[in-house]
């Protein structure tokens, strides 16, 4: 296998593949910081991915990798050009560097969201950027994700894998919704249209005729005028026995029991229904019901639907997965800093109007790098979660939040609490994790490890944000270092 960089007419970098035996490929970078060996027989298309790098090596690189995989890859060295590649034919998602001269990724992330036509494209951003402030940029210009150098192959697939699969259950449900809008469009043709129809129609048609009682006209059944296969199997009857029948009335009960009144409802009214309904038996079948008026009758239309249904609960198996991914810490499996920044923003809102305090604490491990030094990222990794699960047992309020702030760094927020609350709060979480005892042997101020906080509370109001009280709280924790470390600092009360 070889691999070619090709100049279109855009100037953008193609990357392909020539025929070759097969056999193993290793392929390593010391930028990207992995190694992955790949099987040379071909896969097929999973996606189109656009890579945006200002580094040639990099775009083929990771574009080899994930054509290896069975995606189709597009590759541009500047924002300018990923722009222009877009707006002539958009890819299903893109990979988007930061560092990049004269236009950076979040310029091209903003610039995507700002035109409607491009702004549904998944952006996720893959950058040797590691501060917490680059990644809430890159969230808050528009990304979905963001993936630091070095990374994994197995991680960008992960990540790339979700929405792609979410794009491609749309686009189904999305055919199969167009299905069932052509077909409910026949039902409104003339009789002679229906009748052309019924044999060859995948869905299932049929016409009643209202039976109304002499003495008071009331509509007491249907009588069958036509019916096609469909329906039939759908009933578990022979098309003769229906045709020219009464006793239509018997054979709703097994869908749902007031049909029957709300046919006659379309026959009396003129309003047409449409419903979604489910036949269980053996197996479980989704059908979509129309009905109109036809006559002295109605109409009306079956759709199986059973597969739109299947993608639907899978849909919403995904989005809540992703949901669950956007707002959880991987590590602790406590909120992470996305979630706080939302959660605050809201009671900031919320609290304004009611004018009740809000306060804030952070609190950080003492000497936690030398703690992960001594005993291992692993015993580090340990650690937070216990810590994490410790510090969620000192809210008890559905309001309260205690979420991952970055690092060895947590937060605990506390709607409509006083600075009084809340030393209660960081004198439980001291309370907790000393009965912890986890050993810190480098610890210079302990033999178990330790938490320095800084709380904040504040009476929000509109003509300030959140940032003050994150500001203020975090300028008490570093006082409680400067103090000599495992202690709480309450920062002024002075608006």
């Amino acid at each position: 296998m070889t691999i070619k960089l090709q100049n279109n007419s855009d100037n953008s970098i193609v990357l392909s593949t020539n025929p070759a035996p097969q056999k193993d490929i290793v392929l390593k970078s010391p930028d990207f910081g992995f190694s992955m060996t790949a099987d040379a027989a071909p896969y097929t298309g999973k996606g189109t991915i656009l890579l945006v790098d200002d580094i040639p090596e990099n775009l083929q690189l990771l574009g080899d990798i994930l054509i290896r995989l069975g995606y189709t890859v597009r590759s541009v060295t500047s924002g300018k050009m990923a722009l222009k590649t877009v707006r002539v034919k958009q890819p299903d998602i893109i990979l988007l560097d930061i560092k990049m001269p004269e236009m950076d990724g979040y310029q091209v992330c903003e610039a995507l969201k700002a035109e409607p036509e491009l702004q549904h494209i998944p952006v996720i951003f893959i950058s040797a950027l590691d501060d917490v402030l680059d990644k809430v940029k890159a969230f808050s210009c528009g990304g979905i994700d963001y993936i630091t150098k070095p990374f994994q192959v197995e991680e960008v697939v992960a990540r790339i894998e979700g929405p792609l699969t979410i794009q491609r259950q749309q686009r189904q449900l999305h055919e199969e919704v167009k299905k069932r809008r052509e077909a409910e469009e026949v039902l409104y043709q003339s009789r002679s249209l229906l009748a052309s129809v019924l044999n060859s129609s995948l869905n299932g048609i049929a016409a009643m005729q209202a039976v109304r009682r002499p003495a008071t006209g009331n509509i007491e059944d249907f009588r069958c005028l036509v019916v096609n296969p469909v329906i039939a199997r759908a009933l578990n009857r022979d098309r003769e026995e229906l045709v020219g029948k009464m006793g239509f009335k018997r054979f709703l009960h097994q869908f749902e029991i007031d049909l029957f009144e709300q046919f006659v409802a379309v026959v009396e009214t003129g309003e047409p229904i449409a419903q979604d309904l489910c036949l269980q038996g053996q197996d479980t079948f989704w059908y979509h019901l129309t009905a109109v008026k036809l006559g002295d009758g109605f109409a009306v239309t079956l759709q199986d639907i059973t597969d739109r249904k299947s993608i639907e609960v899978k849909l919403q198996q995904a989005n809540q997965k992703l949901e669950e991914l956007a707002n959880l810490d991987g590590l602790t499996q406590i909120a992470n800093r996305r979630c706080f920044d939302q959660r605050i923003q809201a009671e900031w809102l919320r609290l304004s109007r009611e004018q009740q305090p809000l306060s804030l604490i952070i609190l950080d491990i003492d000497a936690f790098k030398a703690y992960n030094d001594f005993y291992g990222h692993l015993a580090g990794d340990d650690s937070l979660r216990l810590i994490a699960q410790a510090i969620a047992q000192t809210v008890k309020r559905p309001a309260d939040m205690v979420a991952r702030f970055g690092g060895e760094e947590f937060v605990i927020l506390l709607p409509a609490t006083d600075s009084e609350g809340a030393i209660k709060v960081a004198e439980d979480v001291q309370s907790l994790i000393a009965e912890l005892a986890i050993p810190h042997k480098q610890s210079p101020i302990s033999e178990m490890i330790t938490v320095s906080l800084g709380i904040a509370t504040l009476i929000p109001d509109t003509d300030r944000n959140s940032n003050l009280l994150i500001g203020r709280a975090d300028e008490a924790l570093y006082q409680a270092k400067d103090g000599g470390r495992n202690r709480y600092i309450v920062a002024s009360s002075t608006n």
